[in-house]
Parts: structure tokens; C-alpha cells; sequence
């Protein structure tokens, strides 16, 4: 291969260190934020006494190749510590604290947290899950990472790399939209009839006001917006593998799609999958526009700093490199005290590290800190905060008991070492991703067509069911095993092939033993019948989790979990009642409200769904 095919093979594969960086803190909010959501119904969806008890998962729900820690123990205070273990190494994957491990631990807790669920999942949860596992063989901790502030090595890294693992990385993220886009062309509701859009925001169940705002717009208008959708998510991808203009191409592709996830996450309450998503397009920023950025920050100030520190003090190597590189200050000089005898007699006089600006000012304790901090591109803007007269007494205060005290807060950088970091390439890992890409795209084709397949009333003789035959052969069923254990079995169907139509709303009456009625989902209120609003179904659906849930309930799988649902009930009620209060039965009521074609009369239906006696 020439080198003018390998540097374009490079320029649309490869993916900047820096643009890892934000990617791996991206993914580290998400993860945590994804905790907390969670947290908020731990006992209701994670313990054996919540809505589906380990035992009922494990006999009904389950896949058999699915795993997950959480089922180990179905106890509270069992899932808490699981909540905190996972919660303390998202914090490590947030700075770059030995970021391999952390990266592997936390897809592994995401998986097993969402297997522990399924009624739970969500488009986001499929997001997040796929690109943890390609995540696990990406260089996160290379920059702005503890992992590099502490780099032992004098060998400097790439800028960008690319490996089998940046390949299927981007190859993944191609395949979100243009997967989705394969399924909604199967239905004429997205092409030709162009009222993808129309339906969408008539699901009452994830629409926003501002959707509803947009539902109200003319249907020739939404229905341009259904097929520049469609189009968008067949193309923008493209995008990414125009040769020629690689970085501005790339940098519209970026532009758009984020602009598009913004636009989805106005218009629809879907939990954290706008912003994934948001974070994965980051990952491709190139390489031309932090070299750009890094041009721009330099100043004669910057590039004049220098940090001075005690030779004899480990604490104060580590936090200077830690500052050096969370500060965003590449480059500046790190010198020892003792082998500038000026500068020594400083450090001694002074019990503090001594900063040398860029017109040979120094600089002592927290006053040092200020300075430096007026110099980082992100947090100067702290600067005048940090002037504060109180802040700097208080400040300074604090430096000095460190300082006093330097054996003991070297005990909390104690777990910090010095590490060699490089990035080699390795032939075998780049194979065993390019492999798992293959079967991942095997296995996205085989999603399509089940579903093709399943939705056609009468059989046909085409390339659909000739790939349908083959890929449930033996062979591809023993296969299948993998996509399961690591979860890349995958299917990018929202809104797809048609957008849910079976909206509604659920209303739960409780009878208590003195016959009095109540409102199970709102204490507070009396029962009604009427069509919650968009605010009220935010008060009423705490987390994404729970909307998700009360989708499910209606869907197939909702047979399986009422039984599980009304008993929790019970339990929940009867627990915080006595006597003729406590529950004596439950009636489950749907609202259905199927949404109809554009200018029709809708209608709503009552059924009962499920009834349960809270007596046994």
C-alpha cells in the first residue's frame, strides 16, 4: 500500500488522543449519571423485593447467556455496595486513573446492571453498553488522564493512532443510524408516506412540549422533516469516509448529527441517549482542530511558567504533575528546587513550591495556585473567585497545614505511581477487534432480517430469506453465544421500522379493606381517568427508568411482569398501612389510546390489564 492510500486510510480511521480524552470523560458522566437515574429505583428494580424478583428473571426474562453480578444477591444493601463499587470506578474512568481497568470494570457493571433488568433497557442503554466494549480497546488515559500526568516515559505519544479498535469504533457508530435507517425504510410510514415524524411525536409517552409544539406544525412540513431524517441517517455517515476534505467533511458530520441529537433530545424525554451520543461524535473531532486550539493558548506567559518542587518530597512531584496536566499546561517546565540554589533558599524560607512567571516573578503557597490558574484554558475563569481576599486567606491557610503536614497527604497520593504509558501496536488485538467487528455486523444483519422476516404475512423467495436461512444455521447459533455474553447483540430500531403506536396511559386503583378507593400511582390525588399531561407524566415518571417500565408494561413482556408488579404493589402499600388502610386488591387499567393517521378522530379504549388480591 502506497503511502498516499495509508495517510487517507489515516486521516479516516484514525482518531486523535485528545478527542479520546473528552470521550472517555464523556462516557464516565454518562456512566455516573446512569448510577444515579438508576439509584432512584434501586430497591423497585435491582432487590428481590423490588418489581421482578432474581428468581422470576431467571425463570422467565432471562436469556440464558446473559449474566450479572447483581443477581448474585437480590438484598439491598448487597446492590448498594455493587452501586458504589461501580460509582467509584466511573469516578477512575473520569480521571484516567489506571483507565484500562477502569474502562473493562465499567462496561462489565453496565452490563451486568442491565441484565439484571431488561424491562428497564432503553435506546440509550444499547448505546452506552456498545460503546463501552469498544471502548475497552481504545488508549482513553492517554491525555489529560492521571495515567499520563504520571508517565514515567521519556518517549513521546502519537497525536492520533489507528488500530483495529478505532475501525470498529467508528464502524459502530456508523452503524447506529444507519442500521435505524434500514429498519424505518422497511415501513411506508417513513418512505413513502413521510409521517415518521407525525408519529413520533404523537407518543405521548417520550414527547416533549416543544415536540408537541412541532406536532402542531402543517403535516407537509413533518413530513419534510420525516424524510430528511431518513435521508440524514442513511448519508451523514458517509460523511466520515469522504477522502478527499477528510477534516471538513468530518467536522460537518460532527456539527450535524450533534445538532440533530439536540433537536431529539427537545423534542422527546429519552433518558441520557442524546447525550451518548453526543459524546461519541466527539471522539472523531481531528487532529486540526486541537492543533489549532494548542496554537491558540500559547502566550508568552504559558510558555514562560515554570514550577519549581522539593526533590525530597514525593507528594509535591505527583500534585505538580497532576496540575501540569489537568491545568492543561503542556510543557512547562518541572524543575527540582535543590539544583537552583536561589530558588532552594526560597523553598526553605518560604515552606512552598516556588512558581517563576514569565518576567522571573516567583510565586509562594496559594498565591502560586492563583497564578496558575489564571494561566489554564479552562479554569481561569476562576481566577477572580480564587483573588478573593477571603478565598486566598482560607486558601493559604490550607497550604501551609499541607505543607506541615506532607508525609500524611502523601498518604492520599500514596496509591498514584509513576508508570510507564505507551501505545504500541499489537497484531493480535487488532485482529481480535476486526474479528468481533465482522460478527457484530453478522449480527446487526441478523437482527434485520429476523425482523424482516417476521413482519411478512406471507413467505418470499429473496436475498432476505435466503440470509435468514443461513444465519440459523448450527454454526451461527453457537456463534450467537458471544453476541450475548458481551452483549453486542444488537438491534437499532427506534422508532422503527414504524414509531410505537400503542400510546396510552395507566391508571392503578387500590381497594383497601374498608372499601375505600385509592390512586396507587399518585397518593395524593384522586383516581382520574383523564390524559396526564406532559408535566404531569414527568412527575409521575421519576427517571427514564420508570417510563421505560410503563412502556413495557404494555408490550409483550408486560404479561410476564404484572404478577411481579401487582405484588410489589402490595408489599409497598401494605408496608407503610395498618388495618382496614392496607390493601385488600388492585384492578391495573390502560388507557389505550392507538394513535391514528393525521386528521382522524381519536379514541380511547379502557382495559383492565391485571387484577391482584393483596390478601394472600
Amino acid at each position: 500500500m502506497n503511502d498516499q492510500a495509508t495517510s487517507k486510510l489515516t486521516a479516516i480511521f484514525g482518531l486523535d488522543l485528545r478527542s479520546l480524552a473528552v470521550f472517555r470523560i464523556g462516557l464516565a458522566l454518562i456512566a455516573i449519571a446512569d448510577l444515579i437515574s438508576r439509584s432512584q429505583g434501586l430497591n423497585a428494580h435491582y432487590t428481590d423485593a423490588g418489581v421482578l424478583p432474581g428468581a422470576a428473571l431467571s425463570k422467565e426474562l432471562l436469556n440464558p447467556w446473559y449474566w450479572s453480578l447483581h443477581l448474585l444477591n437480590g438484598h439491598f444493601l448487597f446492590q448498594v455496595l455493587l452501586f458504589c463499587v461501580a460509582f467509584l470506578i466511573a469516578l477512575a474512568l473520569l480521571v484516567g486513573y489506571r483507565t484500562q481497568l477502569a474502562i473493562i470494570a465499567t462496561w462489565a457493571l453496565n452490563i451486568s446492571l442491565q441484565n439484571r433488568n431488561p424491562a428497564l433497557i432503553f435506546a440509550g442503554d444499547d448505546v452506552l453498553r456498545a460503546m463501552l466494549f469498544w471502548a475497552m480497546f481504545l488508549p482513553l488515559g492517554a491525555t489529560y488522564s492521571i495515567d499520563s500526568a504520571l508517565n514515567s516515559s521519556t518517549k513521546p505519544l502519537p497525536k492520533r493512532i489507528v488500530s483495529g479498535a478505532t475501525v470498529a469504533f467508528i464502524i459502530q457508530l456508523c452503524f447506529i443510524y444507519i442500521w435505524s435507517a434500514a429498519y424505518k425504510s422497511q415501513s411506508p410510514i417513513w418512505w413513502p408516506d413521510g409521517d415518521g415524524v407525525y408519529y413520533s411525536l404523537s407518543f405521548d409517552q417520550y414527547v416533549t412540549e416543544f415536540g408537541q409544539f412541532l406536532l402542531g406544525l402543517p403535516i407537509p412540513f413533518q413530513r419534510v422533516l420525516t424524510f430528511a431524517a431518513l435521508g440524514f441517517e442513511w448519508l451523514g455517515p458517509l460523511m466520515l469516509f469522504i477522502p478527499f476534505r477528510t477534516n471538513f467533511f468530518r467536522c460537518v458530520a460532527i456539527i450535524s448529527f450533534i445538532l440533530l441529537h439536540i433537536g431529539f433530545e427537545l423534542s422527546f424525554s429519552i433518558g441520557g441517549l442524546s447525550y451518548i451520543s453526543i459524546i461519541n461524535w466527539l471522539a472523531l473531532i481531528p487532529s486540526v482542530i486541537w492543533d489549532g486550539a494548542v496554537n491558540n493558548i500559547k502566550t508568552p506567559q504559558r510558555q514562560g511558567l515554570t514550577i519549581y518542587y522539593d526533590l525530597d518530597c514525593g507528594f509535591c512531584k505527583k500534585v505538580v504533575h497532576l496540575i501540569r496536566t489537568f491545568l492543561i499546561l503542556p510543557g512547562t517546565p518541572l524543575l527540582v528546587a535543590q539544583d537552583n540554589e536561589s530558588i532552594y533558599a526560597d523553598m526553605l524560607a518560604k515552606n512552598s513550591w516556588v512558581v517563576v512567571d514569565w518576567q522571573e516573578n516567583r510565586h509562594f503557597k496559594f498565591e502560586g495556585i492563583v497564578y496558575v490558574c489564571s494561566l489554564s484554558p479552562i479554569f481561569r475563569m476562576l481566577t477572580p473567585l480564587l483573588r478573593w481576599q477571603p478565598v486566598i486567606k482560607v486558601g493559604t491557610k490550607f497550604y501551609e497545614v499541607i505543607a506541615k503536614n506532607r508525609k500524611k497527604a502523601g498518604l492520599f497520593t500514596k496509591p498514584l505511581k509513576f508508570r510507564t504509558l505507551e501505545i504500541k501496536s499489537s497484531l493480535p488485538l487488532n485482529i481480535i477487534t476486526l474479528v468481533l467487528l465482522f460478527l457484530t455486523t453478522i449480527w446487526n444483519l441478523k437482527s434485520f432480517v429476523n425482523q424482516t422476516v417476521q413482519r411478512r404475512v406471507a413467505s418470499q423467495n429473496d436475498w432476505v430469506s435466503l440470509v435468514y436461512k443461513v444465519l440459523h444455521k448450527k454454526t451461527f447459533q453457537t456463534i450467537d453465544i458471544l453476541s450475548h455474553v458481551t452483549r453486542l447483540d444488537q438491534s437499532w430500531s427506534i422508532f422503527a421500522p414504524a414509531p410505537p403506536r400503542d400510546d396510552g396511559w395507566h391508571v392503578i386503583i387500590g381497594k383497601l379493606k374498608d372499601g375505600t378507593e385509592v390512586n396507587l400511582l399518585q397518593e395524593d390525588s384522586p383516581v382520574s381517568w383523564e390524559k396526564p399531561t406532559v408535566k404531569q407524566r414527568r412527575n409521575l415518571y421519576k427517571t427514564i427508568q420508570w417510563r421505560v417500565y410503563f412502556i413495557n408494561l404494555n408490550r409483550a413482556m408486560g404479561k410476564k411482569l404484572y404478577p411481579h408488579y401487582g405484588a410489589y404493589l402490595c408489599r409497598q402499600w401494605n408496608s407503610k398501612h395498618q388495618g382496614d388502610k392496607q390493601l385488600a386488591s388492585i384492578n391495573i387499567f390502560f388507557m389505550k389510546e392507538r394513535t391514528v393517521p393525521p386528521g382522524t378522530p381519536q379514541n380511547v379504549e379502557k382495559i383492565i390489564q391485571w387484577q391482584q388480591s393483596c390478601l394472600d
